[in-house]
């Protein structure tokens, strides 16, 4: 069923109010990534509050929908999620990566609830996304597993590794999402170690591929309900975005990766954030 206008709106606000919050928290602890945080806003968005079977008062319910943000340094948009979905409260955001925090730069899932996967290491969640699928198949649960990834993240060997065995286990409640921003930490994806066709490899590799603007609520529903009707094999969406999406000076620019803004232009992203009501 298609997002109705008012719904879609709901959701354009949200992601306004949560750009504004992570870049808030970034700036706050003057360290964090926000370029990515940024792109993977109305994905993660989307997906907790609109898609996904989670309840916050369950943490732990073993038919719960699961995530791996295995671009895990977008942690901080995962935090503004999961507070606003009710796992833990809102002010908690601004003691993002101090010393004793539980929202440190990479997710945790020893110390916050609602994290389904500790990131660290990129390409390494895609595997325990594998295996959460495999499990479920096993057990015979309806639960469903999404794994969001970095383009510059699939240039790891590991991410492949994780395909094939998605492919031979014919793991059909698994989704990759590709964050397809162009940009990793040392430039353009396509001139560092170009993955590119990224949806001819996964096609290869045994996938149901779908491409849609991931900064579009209206593709994301369409494209997420077919990825519910896969059969007999993964899926992957590959999600064109952009790099520091809503803040003018951040959008396409690799030297955001990594960075906090400083205090003049932590005041430009929020007049600009403030402007788009």
């Amino acid at each position: 069923m298609a997002l109705t206008a008012e719904r879609y709106a709901e959701l354009t606000e949200l992601c306004r109010r949560f750009r504004i919050d992570v870049l808030t928290a970034i700036h706050a602890a003057q360290s964090g990534h926000p370029g990515g945080s940024l792109s993977v806003c109305e994905i993660l968005t989307y997906l907790y509050q609109e898609h996904m079977n989670l309840d916050a008062s369950k943490p732990d319910d073993p038919d719960r929908d699961r995530l791996v943000l295995s671009k895990g340094h977008a942690a901080p948009m995962l935090y503004r999620n999961l507070a606003e979905k009710g796992f833990f409260p809102k002010e908690e955001l601004t003691t993002f990566r101090a010393i004793g925090s539980r929202l440190q730069g990479h997710p945790d899932m020893n110390k916050a609830p609602g994290i389904d996967f500790s990131a660290g290491s990129l390409g390494q969640g895609v595997s325990a996304a594998c295996g959460m699928a495999l499990a479920g198949k096993l057990g015979h649960k309806d639960y469903r597993v999404y794994t969001i990834l970095g383009d510059g993240e699939i240039e790891e060997g590991q991410v492949w590794e994780a395909a094939m065995f998605a492919d031979h286990y014919k793991l059909d409640n698994l989704c990759f999402i590709i964050d397809n921003n162009d940009l990793q930490i040392d430039g353009r994806v396509g001139e560092v170690s170009s993955p590119y066709p990224i949806d001819e490899k996964f096609r290869a590799f045994g996938f149901e591929v779908f491409c849609c603007d991931g900064h579009d609520f209206a593709a994301l529903e369409e494209t997420f309900q077919k990825v519910l009707k896969v059969t007999g094999k993964p899926a992957a969406i590959i999600a064109k975005t952009i790099k520091g999406k809503g803040v003018s000076y951040m959008e396409d620019q690799v030297g955001w990766h990594g960075k906090a803004p400083n205090d003049a232009e932590y005041e430009q992203g929020m007049k600009e954030l403030e402007e788009v009501r």
